[in-house]
């Protein structure tokens, strides 16, 4: 699977083998919920949880405008097993990149203005030159699925060209395969249509899933952590789920022993590991 495809219409020629780890406005229609008390409340439009905010790239010095995410406005709910975020009305991973719409420089937020001379030297000979502006003149008052997943797309082409750190290529998968649990969990309906979306959406999930462990595991033995923001804790946590979702209970095992055997380790944490080990536990017994 080529898993930068949509890619093209930037002017960028992907290869399908490529190794990522190798060294105007809509109008608005108000929307409501029903809430266990029975009551019924109008659901604000996600435009209302963004901002718009200017970021000059550091590869052609422009300044563009991009939306963001008010952090004091959105209410953060209980995040999936493997701590894919979650909050109430709207799914904040898609406005976590930065995208210059001049040269083509992409990155997620927390790395879009950490460049060197040598890596803006990759990106100006090998994207700038190929890309190609879209002729959108606006930025669109939200992200959909589609188009948040293709930013991150870009991202990670941006992330290899430069020669980028395994952990945030291995990272920027992991938030794509999350926007696609994102994308398939709004796909309504059991016609023979909305069963192959989700059966693509699964495949795709899949895939980049797959990158995003693999490029874990070799992080936490290369780099220092933090790792992308995380302590060793957190990253072992999310490796551990991951193994249990590839059944390597071993793999598992281990890295929820050293979180409970953490002295730094937070209560709330190794309570998460201590609730995985007992699962781990009871399939291992399955299996015996």
């Amino acid at each position: 699977m080529n898993l930068l495809s949509g890619l093209e219409k930037f002017g960028f020629s992907i290869e399908e083998d490529m190794d990522i780890f190798a060294e105007e406005k809509t109008e608005e229609t108000k929307q409501t919920v029903v809430t266990e008390e029975g009551k019924v409340e109008e659901i604000p439009p996600e435009e209302s949880f963004l901002l718009e905010k200017g970021i000059r790239c550091p590869v052609c010095d422009k300044v563009f405008k991009t939306k963001m995410v008010k952090n004091g406005r959105v209410k953060r709910l209980a995040s999936d097993k493997d701590l894919r975020p979650r909050h109430q009305y709207i799914d904040t991973l898609k406005y976590d990149i930065a995208s210059c719409p001049h040269c083509g420089y992409t990155a997620m937020v927390r790395f879009f203005p950490h460049l060197t001379g040598g890596q803006i030297k990759l990106i100006t000979e090998n994207v700038c030159k190929n890309f190609k502006p879209q002729p959108q003149k606006e930025e669109p008052p939200t992200y959909d699925y589609d188009t948040a997943i293709e930013r991150y797309k870009l991202a990670l082409f941006n992330t290899v060209v430069k020669k980028g750190k395994t952990s945030e290529k291995a990272y920027t998968c992991l938030k794509i395969a999350w926007l696609i649990r994102g994308k398939a969990e709004t796909i309504t309906g059991d016609g023979e249509e909305q069963k192959q979306l989700r059966a693509q959406c699964q495949k795709e999930e899949a895939a980049f899933y797959q990158q995003a462990y693999d490029g874990l595991m070799k992080a936490v033995s290369t780099e220092m952590f933090p790792i992308c923001g995380m302590d060793q804790s957190t990253v072992d946590y999310l490796l551990a789920t991951m193994s249990i979702h590839y059944k390597k209970y071993d793999v598992a095992s281990k890295l929820l022993a050293g979180i409970l055997t953490s002295q730094t380790a937070g209560r709330q944490i190794k309570d998460k590991a201590l609730g995985l080990k007992e699962e781990v536990v009871a399939e291992l017994r399955k299996g015996k």
